[in-house]
């Protein structure tokens, strides 16, 4: 292999590992769930296909903001990334991308977004998406991840955020219905949340985040889990009740909570230290499933009463 050849292969390989780092800080994994939200929301907006045009530019829209808000989340909380096991490995802590490459990563995305949601989509989706940057980024980062054990309850309302701006995006106003899928992540977010901050109160503890499992102990927020899940519960049958879904969903709605009840109770009540994973990972799962059922539910004939 020639001395060109050679150069050309080491500098593909560092494009390759710097465009890894730049996606590394949009958080995939946790902005396709949001994205998965958010166009269910816009497909249960409308009665039949929502308009392409709204779709795509609303899908890309919306995704640009979420990927704007992690990033920002990543400058603001370098410094206790690389103390925490979980985070370390970020591209931040590691070193291959700066604090200002980041944030500048992350204004062209925001840029991008709001562009994109005002030009091609509406008023409303891009003024309600830049709240929920400003909710996520900066209220909950800055202030209340380090503020008060309550962190997750009240900045959970950034991240239950998606469906609706789904659903503004394709009809340009706010719906009860579209309030629904914002109760159901609202709720769900706690249970989530708090179990994976069992899981890594160490961690937390370290770098002096006021996650519940910290300030009140672990024993109360499996207490606060249990509670959750069973108003999660609860609320997952108001689609049902109101008229927005039909049977499927709530057949699916009624297997997804008996499980995620078994497994919150079985936290509540063993000191197994596989099961605040297990719980956390059983609640991803959850999600997505649930609002993949009121998508199928959504086609499907309704069965008349």
């Amino acid at each position: 292999m020639s001395a060109r050849e050679t150069h050309s292969e080491a500098t593909a390989g560092r494009v390759s590992a710097r465009a890894r780092d730049y996606f590394a800080l949009t958080k995939p994994k946790v902005v396709s769930l949001i994205m998965f939200t958010a166009i269910v929301g816009m497909f249960l907006a409308v009665p039949g296909f929502p308009p392409p045009a709204a779709l795509v530019w609303g899908t890309i829209g919306i995704a640009l903001a979420a990927s704007s808000a992690a990033a920002i989340n990543h400058v603001l909380d370098a410094r206790i990334d690389a103390e925490m096991a979980r985070t370390r490995m970020r591209p931040l802590p590691r070193g291959t991308v700066s604090e200002a490459y980041a944030l500048s990563f992350a204004f062209v995305l925001g840029a991008g977004s709001m562009l994109i949601l005002a030009l091609l989509v509406n008023a409303l989706t891009a003024v309600l998406t830049f709240s929920s940057i400003i909710g996520y980024a900066v209220v909950y980062t800055i202030w209340l991840k380090r503020a008060t054990p309550q962190n997750i309850v009240i900045g959970g309302a950034a991240g239950a955020a998606p469906p609706v701006l789904g659903w503004t995006a394709v009809t340009g106003v706010v719906d009860a219905n579209a309030l629904l899928l914002f109760l159901i992540i609202f709720a769900w977010t706690p249970p989530h949340f708090w179990a994976l901050a069992i899981a890594r109160r160490d961690d937390y503890a370290r770098v002096g985040i006021p996650m519940l499992p910290v300030t009140h102990g672990v024993a109360y927020t499996k207490q606060f889990i249990w509670y959750y899940t069973v108003l999660l519960a609860v609320i997952t049958v108001l689609p049902f009740l109101a008229g927005m879904a039909g049977l499927f969903y709530l057949c699916a709605a009624l297997v997804l909570d008996a499980f995620f009840l078994r497994h919150s109770w079985q936290l509540l009540r063993s000191e197994r230290a596989d099961l605040p994973m297990r719980a956390f990972r059983y609640s991803i799962n959850y999600l997505a499933l649930l609002f993949a059922a009121l998508l199928v539910d959504h086609y499907l004939p309704r069965a008349p009463f």
